[in-house]
């Protein structure tokens, strides 16, 4: 049970490893794209190619959906990013339990994005938790875990491919043990938990009151989605890659200056220090290096960008 890229590699690695995949459960296909076009989920994908059959039930509470789960009589039910919250009707049903491949080390960053909350926090390592689900949001006990580090280059994205790959190897080692009765689950400590909570559009807006390590983390924690982003000429102007830089003499909050001697082109001015700027991308533009937009938009620099 997946949606998302996440999910992929490790239903790849079960078949890899000649796991017998009676069933895969994804999200329905949902409409995206400027022609709202119906697209299906990513693991939709890779389970077809993988010739396996593919269930999308709107949500898994539904006594008819249930039984027809039950009649897959599955071992073991292994989860990666779902996206809905397993019944206990549903958790009851393999005689193995539900097995959950979560981005993080349980019990930090609990809940549905955990992989931007520890580029966020600045953490060094994250890592995988292979769980035993029950009926809370991350709260079961933990089979394993592996720890990840996470570089100063990592976007949210890198990060989850990282992860994924991990994950799934995780997955492969666990489940054979799991299953023969060679591990004890432990129980999460809940005086280290912590939540990870949604993360909406409008918090890629970047107010440059912020210092320059916090938007550099806030840049790399919402690439791919959904974006760090300020407005030039009443156009959306993505940051995509950025660095943060020691500030040289009084500069104004959203000030584009001219650097020299940098890594980057240009920088902006915020709460404390310049945030170096790599790769843009102007609305109804391509994304492109911030040297060549600069180029085009020599007016650019001595700019005062808005804040949210």
């Amino acid at each position: 049970m997946g949606t998302p890229e996440f999910a992929v590699l490790p239903l790849e690695q079960l078949v890899a490893d000649r796991y017998q995949v009676v069933a895969v459960y994804t999200q329905p296909d949902r409409t995206a794209g400027r022609g709202r076009s119906l697209v299906a989920p990513p693991l939709k994908k890779a389970a077809l190619a993988l010739d396996l059959p593919v269930l999308q039930p709107d949500r898994l509470r539904g006594s008819e959906t249930v039984a027809q789960l039950a009649s897959l009589h599955p071992d073991v039910i292994v989860v990666a990013a779902y996206g809905q919250i397993l019944p206990q009707s549903v958790l009851d049903i393999p005689a193995s339990g539900c097995i959950n491949i979560h981005p993080s080390l349980l019990p930090k960053y609990r809940g549905v994005s955990p992989v931007p909350a520890a580029i966020l926090a600045g953490d060094r390592f994250t890592g995988v938790s292979i769980m035993l689900m029950d009926r809370g949001l991350d709260t079961g006990p933990v089979l394993t875990r592996a720890q990840v580090p996470v570089s100063a280059r990592d976007t949210a994205g890198s990060l989850m491919n990282k992860l994924s790959l991990i994950g799934g190897q995780l997955l492969c080692d666990v489940l054979p043990v799991w299953v023969g009765g060679g591990i004890t689950p432990q129980p999460q400590d809940e005086s280290g938990a912590s939540y990870s909570g949604t993360i909406s559009k409008e918090d890629g807006e970047i107010d440059w009151h912020l210092s320059a390590v916090e938007i550099w983390r806030r840049v790399r924690a919402f690439q791919p989605w959904p974006g760090c982003y300020t407005r030039w000429q009443d156009r959306q102007l993505k940051i995509i890659e950025s660095v943060p830089l020691s500030a040289e003499g009084a500069i104004g909050h959203g000030q584009v200056l001219a650097l020299t001697g940098k890594e980057a082109p240009f920088g902006i001015g915020t709460g404390d220090g310049v945030l170096g700027v790599l790769q843009v991308q102007l609305e109804g533009k391509r994304a492109m290096s911030a040297a060549d937009f600069l180029r085009g938009q020599r007016q650019f620099v001595g700019a005062i960008l808005p804040s949210n």
